[in-house]
């Protein structure tokens, strides 16, 4: 008796197909390459130095311009004019502001009206005890009367000089009428408009001069007391690099810590008054890993160097560190020793 084994043959192939098949997905790909080094590219290879470099402490201020000024009037008055605008230039001595001043200008005028009265009655008395001298000397007035002349003219150079102090206070006055730039310098901020009731003491236009700023940082008396004045440190204004010198060393009022007061010459304003500043101070060496700054590659916050690998290079991620003249501290990524790729040749 023959029995048919056509199904029973067609399922174990099916089984063994789909086993296949699973066997085969599984496997790696001939045609996938492994990674390679990129070819190297136009520039030459430069081995990562151990090196000493100077160990440094960062102090983290802000740069604050040297002269600011914030200009008021000693009047109290109507503000008529306003003559600038935040982000003018000005030149010293060049008006800002004007004030109503109509009553001193009254003031003004009776004071030169008293003034011209007293030089007329003083005038007159030089030439009443001229008189009396000469009538005197002729023993044709008596003494009572030449007393009397010349005490008439002691009174009125008296009242000429009061009404002359008179009238150059009210003149002084009237200049705060009109106030000006105390330097030359920037309009940073504006605080009245025309039509505005201006006070004694009352703000009216803010002034820097942003040619020089001062950087302000604390430090321990340990070091400190190393600091001189005029002693140069390098310095960040703004993430751009500067020289400041040292203007001087103050203990704080906090107590425990000095106070640093360092200059920075801002004369192209290069640096923008009112931001971050960081003084670096020296206080040693250490050893440092470095590669020429050339040798960097920035993918946005990633930090790179091309490593030699075979006969070409590979990309490798490092942290980097500080800048170290024309080098750049690589904190960890690559090892002494190691080859990067400066582009261009431009390595050391």
């Amino acid at each position: 008796m023959i029995r048919r084994a056509g199904p029973l043959f067609l399922e174990r192939g099916s089984i063994m197909l789909a086993l296949l098949s699973a066997f085969t997905a599984c496997s790696p790909s001939p045609s996938t390459p492994e990674p390679a080094a990129t070819p190297t590219t136009a520039g030459e290879f430069v081995a990562v130095r151990d090196s000493v470099v100077a160990s440094t402490i960062e102090f983290n201020g802000v740069a604050t311009p040297v002269q600011q000024a914030t200009v008021a009037t000693k009047l109290m008055g109507s503000v008529s004019e306003v003559l600038v605008h935040e982000g003018d230039a000005v030149t010293r001595g060049q008006p800002l502001v004007r004030i109503d001043a109509r009553d001193i200008e009254a003031k003004a005028a009776q004071a030169a009206a008293g003034a011209a009265a007293a030089t007329a009655a003083r005038d007159h008395a030089v030439t009443q005890a001229a008189r009396m001298r000469r009538l005197y000397a002729d023993s044709a007035a008596p003494k009572a009367m030449l007393d009397a002349a010349e005490t008439g003219l002691a009174q009125a150079e008296a009242g000429l000089r009061a009404a002359s102090a008179t009238s150059a206070e009210v003149e002084s006055v009237g200049d705060y009428a009109v106030v000006r730039a105390p330097f030359a310098g920037v309009v940073t901020r504006r605080f009245v408009d025309p039509g505005a009731f201006a006070s004694p003491g009352m703000p009216l236009v803010t002034i820097q001069d942003a040619s020089r700023l001062r950087l302000v940082a604390t430090a321990t008396p340990d070091l400190a007391r190393a600091l001189l004045r005029g002693a140069q440190l390098d310095a960040t204004v703004d993430g751009r690099p500067a020289r400041a010198s040292i203007e001087g060393v103050i203990p704080s009022s906090a107590g425990g810590v000095y106070t640093i007061n360092a200059l920075v010459a801002n004369p192209a304003l290069t640096f923008a008054a009112g931001t971050s500043a960081t003084l670096t101070v020296r206080v040693g060496t250490r050893h440092a890993l470095l590669v020429p700054a050339a040798a960097i590659v920035r993918d946005g916050d990633l930090t790179g160097v091309r490593v030699r690998a075979g006969t070409g290079s590979e990309l490798r991620w490092v942290k980097a560190g500080a800048r170290a003249g024309g080098s750049i501290e690589i904190l960890s990524g690559v090892r002494s020793g190691e080859q990067v790729l400066v582009p261009g040749g431009s390595g050391a």
